[in-house]
């Protein structure tokens, strides 16, 4: 408890503080941001009132129930000349909504969610010129500095958007939609480090949540339990974020059974299904992902998670043009939802549609150029249509945003192999068995390039410890390519002159169809070359052998 009051203070006040924020941002139409203040604690027992200038409630009152019917136009035509911050910031954020509504309606709905992105929003270079001057002359509040933040984002400003959004932190340390623009502009632990952040207990929240993004997800587990153990153990938001964190490592399993809690938690609950219906389509477990979907469309058969649930279902049933159908769906929802653009690009992968795949990953890279998924969709997409050098370009991307990812190491090390640049190879395939070799792979790739280049020594060393892995996990029975490694091994001990372990090496391929005759083969050879010894008394020569085959078991 002690350790709670230095940290963040009496939970009685945050509450007090919570309870304020989600009056201001219900009064202003923030919805997202009041579901996270609402999801830091069960009950919400009291609301506090807020002075506000009387002058303008009339009008506010009007405005706001337009607002509410989402005819943003009629709320802004009778919120002009009003004086008060809060009637401002929804005059501003009216004018903003109806171009965003504009921009969509423009849109030809044959085009598709692909095109969507190049029709433009024209309400936001006036919104710019406007807020820019009220904030040179000092007189935007929290929320209009927010709104400001948004706009320069739209309009690709991004340095300045960062400095506006933070300064939003520091007007309003409360409002979480600030803390996620922010969020989505920081590209690395170093620019992090470098923002100047308001003191305040909702800050290690930003700090855990940027620790997701930026895959140090050890740092983040420790934020979250540190939350945790600070009172917030009743969160169901820091249970779906290390659930998340967890999804991002690919510890599939914990990640999986802190879904199933959460559910029962809050079983009406659909943020982050989509990531629980990624998890549960790794796994193709099939049954449990079709209850999902189905208990989905019972709760909100619109909301983009649940479309992309039941994309994900079609996906794992081999229907990729219904899954690709869904992903559009969850586009028109939310166009900047990242998941489903990233989706749709797999599912556009799996039809051989490369162009429409290109689109949706690049699209992905827009909403967040963290999204290693789309940089390294990229790289298989150019892959496909033969262009190494691209390839590489991407691969580098996806492997800087996950550098201990041994999937981004391997892909990177074929675009090196395909360029003929053998040592970059190498060193990639080596550091995706160093870091942990998820798909075991990468020796395999190794030591066939090293018996490319003709490097028998390096050749062997690296098949031996390829199958003293797979032995060691005892799925020697189901890799195809343990046959391989025997093969060469047992040619390669011949050449040597090292009978004994050469003779194991053909014993085993004789476990293996593919490998059984080539095994067979060389046991007549190596009888008949101890045979003709025995006949001659003689004694071969042995040279000591690099590699130890005597942890071997059947």
């Amino acid at each position: 408890m002690a350790a709670l009051c230095s940290e963040f203070g009496d939970l009685v006040q945050i509450k007090k503080q919570l309870i304020s924020v989600i009056s201001l941002c219900k009064e202003r139409g923030l919805v997202h941001s009041i579901m996270f203040s609402l999801l830091m604690h069960e009950h919400v027992a009291y609301v506090f009132e807020l002075e506000e200038d009387a002058q303008d409630m009339d009008a506010l009152g009007l405005a706001k129930s337009y607002f509410d019917l989402k005819e943003y136009d009629r709320a802004a035509y009778f919120l002009r000349g009003c004086s008060s911050q809060k009637a401002y910031f929804l005059y501003m954020y009216s004018r903003y909504l109806s171009g965003e509504k504009k921009k969509d309606d423009e849109t030809v709905d044959s085009l598709g969610p692909l095109e969507k992105g190049q029709v433009r929003n024209e309400a936001l270079r006036e919104l710019r010129v406007e807020l820019s001057k009220k904030h040179s002359a000092g007189e935007l509040d929290g929320f209009t500095l927010y709104l400001y933040g948004v706009v320069l984002r739209k309009l690709d400003l991004l340095k300045e958007a960062v400095d506006v959004f933070v300064e939003a932190t520091h007007a309003l340390p409360l409002h979480w939609g600030a803390w996620l623009e922010l969020c989505n502009l920081i590209t690395n632990i170093d620019m992090l480090k470098s923002l100047s952040l308001p003191d305040c207990w909702i800050r290690d929240f930003f700090i855990a949540h940027m620790y997701t993004e930026l895959q140090m997800i050890k740092e983040a587990l420790q934020k979250y339990q540190s939350l945790i153990e600070s009172g917030f153990s009743k969160s169901t938001y820091i249970v779906s974020q290390i659930a998340v964190a967890y999804h991002n490592i690919r510890d599939i399993d914990q990640a999986l059974a802190l879904f199933n809690e959460l559910r029962e938690q809050d079983p009406f609950r659909i943020e982050n299904m989509d990531t629980f219906s990624n998890l549960l389509y790794v796994r193709s477990m099939k049954p449990e992902l079709s209850y999902l979907a189905h208990n989905l469309v019972g709760i909100d058969k619109y909301r983009v998670e649940t479309c992309c649930v039941i994309g994900n279902y079609y996906s794992l049933r081999s229907q990729h043009e219904k899954a690709a159908l869904y992903f559009q769906r969850a586009l028109k929802l939310n166009p900047r939802c990242l998941g489903a653009w990233t989706l749709m690009g797999h599912e556009y992968m799996e039809m051989k549609n490369t162009s429409a795949a290109i689109q949706a990953y690049r699209h992905a890279i827009e909403v967040n150029k963290r999204d290693y998924r789309a940089w390294y969709g990229l790289g298989q997409t150019y892959e496909i249509l033969k262009m190494p050098f691209y390839c590489l370009y991407y691969y580098r991307k996806a492997h800087q945003l996950r550098p201990n990812d041994s999937r981004m190491l391997v892909a990177l090390g074929e675009s090196y192999e395909k360029l003929s640049q053998h040592v970059e190879a190498k060193k990639c395939y080596w550091r995706a068995y160093t870091v942990g070799d998820v798909e075991r792979m990468a020796l395999l790739k190794l030591a066939k390039l090293h018996e490319q280049l003709n490097e028998s020594d390096d050749a062997a060393q690296c098949y031996i410890i390829y199958i003293q892995d797979i032995f060691s996990c005892g799925e020697q029975l189901e890799h195809a390519e343990v046959s391989t490694a025997l093969r060469y091994l047992g040619q390669y001990y011949f050449k040597n002159k090292l009978y004994e372990e050469a003779s194991l090496c053909a014993q085993r391929c004789c476990d293996y169809n593919d490998a059984r005759e080539e095994g067979k083969a060389l046991l007549r050879q190596i009888s008949q070359v101890r045979d003709h010894m025995e006949a001659s008394n003689t004694t071969p020569v042995r040279r000591v052998s690099p590699l130890d085959l005597s942890s071997f078991s059947p």
